[in-house]
């Protein structure tokens, strides 16, 4: 499970986060490719934009559900 403590700096606020768990699978960037990113320096995902439709925000949940180490996070805001 994410930990919003170990959340990376990258990630703007909002709802979702992805944290040092990360393992740069593609995952999420292939599924919310509108709201994940990749750090080319620390070879990581985050969170770029969060979601502005029901839509988006469907796609960073499958993101989540679907994370193989669980590094995102729904902090519920």
């Amino acid at each position: 499970m994410a930990d919003l403590e170990n959340k990376y700096p990258e990630n703007v606020p909002g709802q979702f986060y992805v944290d040092d768990q990360c393992i740069d699978c593609d995952l999420c960037r292939e599924t919310a490719p509108a709201n994940f990113t990749r750090s080319d320096d620390g070879g990581y995902s985050y969170v770029y934009k969060q979601p502005g439709t029901p839509e988006e925000e469907a796609q960073c949940k499958e993101a989540m559900e679907g994370c193989p180490v669980e590094a995102i996070g729904d902090n519920g805001s």
